[in-house]
């Protein structure tokens, strides 16, 4: 009898794919690494700033997603979804939606559902 190869990835081959993912993150943008003379020294963002919802692909560590590029996560999603949530400015969402590792950047707001009532 014949064994047939598999040609799924193995969960280590899984693992080397998503670390080389992460390790091509583009470098993050000047003003989330490197503080201007005018900038605090803490990483904490403008309160003026929205609020989004960055999701990146399983197996990625969300809070060195976030770390990588100079972004201080509010909330970091393990379960229901593989993200965090960071205020940020025009320029960091821009560059988290041009990022392999990232699969949505969505502003946070209220949600509403459509249905009966119970």
């Amino acid at each position: 009898m014949r064994t047939r190869t598999s040609r799924t990835l193995s969960i280590p081959a899984v693992a080397a794919v998503a670390l080389a993912a992460a390790l091509a993150l583009p470098a993050p943008p000047a003003h989330a690494t490197a503080p201007g003379p005018a900038a605090p020294a803490s990483r904490t963002a403008p309160a003026e700033w929205p609020t989004y919802i960055v999701t990146v692909h399983r197996g990625l560590d969300p809070a060195a997603v976030a770390d990588a590029y100079g972004i201080t996560p509010v909330h970091v999603y393990r379960h229901a979804l593989n993200g965090f949530s960071a205020r940020l400015s025009p320029d960091q969402v821009e560059s988290l939606r041009a990022t392999a590792v990232v699969t949505s950047v969505k502003e946070d707001g209220p949600v509403t559902t459509a249905g009966p009532a119970f």
